[in-house]
């Protein structure tokens, strides 16, 4: 049974301290109607209480994507994944937090704050999908829907000391989350741990013909084919990414979870690639994300939905209600969206950068030809301070380190971030990623590195 009294003061208290929600649903009706259905309850999702990022329609519900310019936006429809699990007997006790429209990386970008680290309130929680983070962090919910477009649920995770996971592209349907870039954006989902993990993938799969991009593939059981054995594979660390880390701390603990792995008598081996294709990440990430959310966002008017302010003119109303609207840094990424996609500049920078994620992606599976997984630290550092800012953003350490993951998002592949030890009393994770719809390979990597770290989040080191 759920404890309401408990989960009611678990929400206030975690919102005071450490800003992780938009809205709480009424979760006390949720529950009363499930236990009218017929619904299996062996379900991982029966009569689970979940957080879900504000960038997912709820019907009947506030839903932002944490943008003043939605601020008075009740959804209409549900999203896919939403009614799939609703439908299973989840209780959606609250929409979380994110970086305005997804676009960020820190969850200081909300326009109701920012969303602090539960370890230490002086710092980030990571983002985008930050407030659903930190609600698993804090064992409100042990279950929590982000979306991952570069990092966003990956690199929460290893700040907030849990597990993230980035499946396959396509395996989970995005019909009804507001987008950020099509092409790039991922359904995926914190929990406290990897079996759940697993568990939870084994419900949110499934063809979906309002997405054009859903997979239709054979259910695969992914938590009865978990299996910590991993002494047949082959595991490739990115050392593009280990070289240019400062911070001992995290290289510790990562060689300590490498030598862990070997013990199993997996071939653990280092692989370089070219330093000049992880460098071009960032840009290319930026120019493809960028031009598709202004794509994506177009119908943003001020006259359909959302905020709509005064004007003497329905071009006066769009400018007026998108210069209200919209923060400094997400009218910074439309401009350079329109920039990109000016006739004129098409050619030398989108389909430009499109090429060039062709060849990170070619890249990337020549290692994948000889390795089962390829792993890294998920963050050089642990998570910044609020207002630390990044002064070296053409240093390897911030190109390379900090925004490596993303290739996974130009592939499609499955990754996972799991904890891989503490620095200074804060979570470090490591991050794994397989080829295209092996999560089977994923997760079994994954739980070999929780059970040999055993991590335990909220004792002393």
């Amino acid at each position: 049974m759920i404890d309401i009294n408990k989960l009611d003061n678990q929400l206030k208290t975690i919102q005071e301290e450490l800003n992780p929600l938009v809205s709480v649903l009424d979760y006390k009706s949720q529950i009363a109607n499930i236990e009218k259905q017929d619904i299996d309850k062996d379900n991982f999702f029966y009569l689970r209480p979940i957080a879900v990022k504000d960038n997912y329609n709820i019907k009947n519900s506030l839903t932002t994507a944490s943008s003043y310019f939605l601020n008075n936006y009740i959804s209409p429809y549900s999203a896919f994944v939403i009614n799939k699990i609703i439908d299973k007997g989840a209780i959606v006790v609250a929409k979380t937090s994110l970086d305005e429209f997804g676009m960020g990386g820190t969850n200081k970008n909300a326009y109701t704050g920012p969303v602090l680290n539960p370890f230490d309130k002086r710092r980030i929680s990571g983002g985008s999908s930050g407030g659903s983070a930190v609600m698993v962090a804090k064992g409100v919910v042990d279950f929590a829907l982000g979306s991952d477009t570069g990092d966003s649920v990956r690199k929460p995770a290893g700040f907030c000391g849990i597990v993230g996971v980035k499946p396959t592209y396509g395996l989970i349907s995005r019909y009804g989350v507001i987008p950020y870039a099509s092409s790039l954006d991922h359904v995926a989902y914190f929990t406290t741990n990897v079996k759940d993990a697993a568990k939870a993938l084994n419900e949110l799969v499934g063809r979906d013909d309002q997405d054009m991009t859903s997979l239709d593939i054979e259910p695969i059981n992914y938590y009865e084919n978990l299996n910590d054995d991993i002494s047949h594979k082959k595991i490739a660390i990115l050392a593009n990414v280990t070289k240019n880390i400062t911070n001992q701390d995290v290289l510790k603990a990562f060689n300590d979870t490498v030598d862990k792995l070997k013990e199993t008598g997996t071939l653990v081996e280092e692989v370089n690639v070219d330093d000049k294709i992880i460098r071009s990440c960032l840009a290319v990430y930026n120019i493809i994300a960028n031009c598709e959310a202004c794509a994506n966002h177009a119908n943003l008017d001020g006259l359909r939905f959302g905020l709509q302010e005064d004007g003497s003119t329905v071009e006066e109303i769009i400018r007026n209600s998108r210069t209200k609207g919209f923060s400094s840094l997400l009218k910074k990424r439309f401009i350079m969206g329109a920039y990109a996609l000016d006739e004129d500049n098409q050619e030398r920078l989108l389909r430009k950068a499109q090429k060039v994620r062709r060849v990170i992606s070619e890249t990337f599976n020549e290692v994948f030809k000889e390795y089962d997984a390829i792993v890294a630290p998920s963050s050089s550092d642990i998570a910044p301070e609020l207002d630390d800012v990044v002064s070296d953003e053409l240093s390897d350490r911030y190109l390379i380190c900090e925004n490596y993951m993303v290739y996974a998002n130009f592939m499609g592949l499955p990754s996972i971030t799991v904890p891989m030890g503490k620095s200074q009393g804060l979570p470090l994770g490591i991050n794994i990623t397989t080829q295209r719809l092996d999560e089977e390979t994923m997760f079994n990597i994954a739980l070999a590195v929780e059970e040999k770290v055993a991590f335990k989040r909220w004792e002393n080191d």
